[in-house]
């Protein structure tokens, strides 16, 4: 009799060699630049039970460009194993054809050429055609969002997320999960939490008080699909009080929790769960963990590192989805629960290539509606770009780069730091930037752009503090996005080296000159996690600085020597 594991593998086989996740067949037909929408929803309804994954949209209402990282390194056991394979190494391994949308809509490379030729991608009014295709499909179908929703836009921020709150309802999420949402404010989330039709999960949000969970975020939600229970766990981010301000939201702690989460899979299977799905926002390595550690999760949904790969990794008995970001994907996962166990699955990462998939009437309507009250003031031209503009990597992006000058050079800084986050669209070169754009990679409730002055031994503790984030081997203790990145200041950081010795060869790029450890030296930077930071807010520094220039043009950056990889 063939064991669960061994039918888990044989089926995770079966879906490389005949194509079952999707991916090989959109990946040879995009070869041929015949992709259709038929195509790309394509699917051999498969088990009992359909899952439908979006996270990390990051207020992204319409299409946009989104290249993927070229840099994303694997440290302790995770060197070398995806998500941090990038570039010809992902194609090779995936067998992506050079040129493909597949990879461009997975790689990095040729990425301004690629784009030319096949467009934006995301846009919930397409978002919304796929789900509704997998409806009609399996009607019974759970679509779960995790987190990083609520985000990111101009209009997010001009409505304090109002936008994405009443888009996202007009889909019917069963559940959603939390990180950037809790950067509204304690009173906005609840007032949104308080309105939601749908259930707002989270098994590690905890009451600091009391040190209990907290009431208005429950730790799962049972749903009975298929003939089959299935519980849905949710897991908000754990480290928001460290990468997030913590004045925002000082009644909740959060943390990873696995102890707590072992008690939760545990009592949803005396309940009579026949299949437990984490929806998560802890970020894949960190899923990686927690699936080799806490027993009997069966799904992991993972979201927040915007990892989009296309087949699931298995731990265990455990899959793990990622579903990319910024609305550039939607996965399903079909589920064969029999015997009160999962006994098999087919997934799919489906592309919302913008020009392929046809928009959703409804829904595009709804989004037009939301947009107009600031269509004017976001499609404002603010200056034109001659470089591609993309943020994402372990280390400089070339927004980022162009964020950097603008606080050197509206801040009057010798030395400028921006944080190393994740979410925002690119632009290729020829097109014109707009205020939506800026905002876009700057929109944050946080967002006053200081000028202070640190010593050099502190800019060090500052970059050391942040490579531990980011490269601590266990994954539990990787509590940022990605690196800082620096404007006016190269640095060499070993990967390989434990905390406190990453960093060195700092040096001050203006002149050349070793970074003083003793000197005082001016920086501006933005996105502090300190209350009462004052400042002009990042957007606005950003928009003045592209309008002296008129056309971006962004240098080659190669201030950071990376080693130990």
């Amino acid at each position: 009799m063939i064991s669960r594991r061994d039918f888990l593998q044989v089926g995770m086989a079966a879906s490389a060699i005949v194509g079952g996740s999707g991916f090989g067949n959109w990946a040879r037909l995009a070869a041929q630049q015949s992709l259709t929408q038929d195509q790309l929803l394509e699917f051999d309804t498969f088990g009992n039970v359909s899952l439908i994954h979006i996270t990390d949209i990051h207020g992204q209402l319409k299409p946009i460009y989104f290249r993927e990282p070229s840099i994303n390194i694997g440290v302790g056991g995770n060197k070398g194993a995806v998500p941090h394979v990038t570039g010809s190494d992902f194609r090779k391994l995936y067998g992506i054809d050079d040129g493909s949308p597949s990879h461009y809509a997975l790689s990095s490379g040729d990425f301004s050429a690629l784009a030319q030729g096949y467009g934006r991608v995301g846009g919930l009014d397409r978002v919304a055609t796929v789900i509704k295709a997998i409806r009609a499909d399996r009607p019974d179908a759970i679509l779960l969002d995790g987190g990083d929703t609520w985000h990111g836009s101009y209009t997010t921020w001009k409505t304090q997320a109002q936008d994405m709150f009443n888009v996202m309802n007009a889909l019917s999420p069963d559940a959603m999960t939390f990180h950037w949402e809790f950067t509204l404010g304690s009173d906005r989330v609840h007032e949104l939490v308080e309105q939601l039709p749908f259930a707002a999960l989270g098994q590690n949000i905890f009451d600091v008080e009391w040190d209990e969970p907290a009431e208005l975020f429950p730790p799962y939600k049972m749903f009975e699909r298929g003939g089959t229970k299935i519980a849905v766990i949710g897991q908000a981010f754990p480290y928001m009080p460290i990468a997030n301000p913590r004045w925002m939201f000082p009644e909740y702690s959060f943390g990873i929790r696995d102890e707590n989460m072992a008690a939760m899979v545990e009592e949803v299977r005396a309940a009579g769960a026949e299949c437990v799905v984490v929806l998560s926002h802890n970020g894949f390595d960190v899923d990686k963990k927690m699936a080799s550690v806490v027993p009997g999760i069966d799904v992991i949904l993972s979201g927040h590192t915007h990892d989009a790969l296309p087949e699931p990794v298995l731990v265990g008995q455990t899959i793990i989805v990622p579903s990319g970001s910024n609305g550039k994907f939607v996965s399903r996962v079909d589920l064969d629960i029999r015997d009160g166990r999962m006994m098999g699955y087919r997934s799919k990462l489906i592309p919302i290539f913008s020009d392929v998939i046809a928009p959703d009437a409804e829904v595009a309507s709804l989004i037009d509606a939301e947009r107009a009250p600031y269509a004017a003031e976001m499609a404002e031209v603010i200056g034109q770009t001659d470089s591609l503009l993309y943020r994402r990597g372990n280390f400089n992006g070339t927004w980022d780069d162009l964020i950097c000058d603008a606080l050197l050079s509206e801040r009057d800084a010798e030395i400028a730091l921006s944080p190393g986050v994740r979410w925002g669209p690119s632009l290729i070169p020829g097109q014109d930037i707009t205020r939506e754009d800026i905002f876009g990679v700057t929109s944050m409730s946080y967002g006053q752009a200081y000028r202070t002055e640190f010593t050099g031994e502190f800019l060090k503790v500052v970059l050391e503090d942040v490579a531990d984030n980011i490269f601590n081997p266990d994954p539990y203790y990787q509590q940022g996005g990605d690196m800082v990145r620096t404007g006016g200041l190269g640095y060499r950081i070993d990967v390989s080296k434990p905390q406190g010795q990453r960093i060195s060869n700092m040096t001050l790029l203006k002149t050349g000159e070793p970074i003083d450890p003793a000197r005082n030296y001016v920086v501006a930077g933005w996105a502090s996690v300190n209350e009462g930071t004052e400042g002009p807010q990042i957007w606005d520094v950003v928009e003045s600085h592209i309008r002296k220039l008129g056309t971006v043009t962004v240098s080659e950056n190669n201030s950071v020597d990376v080693v130990g990889v």
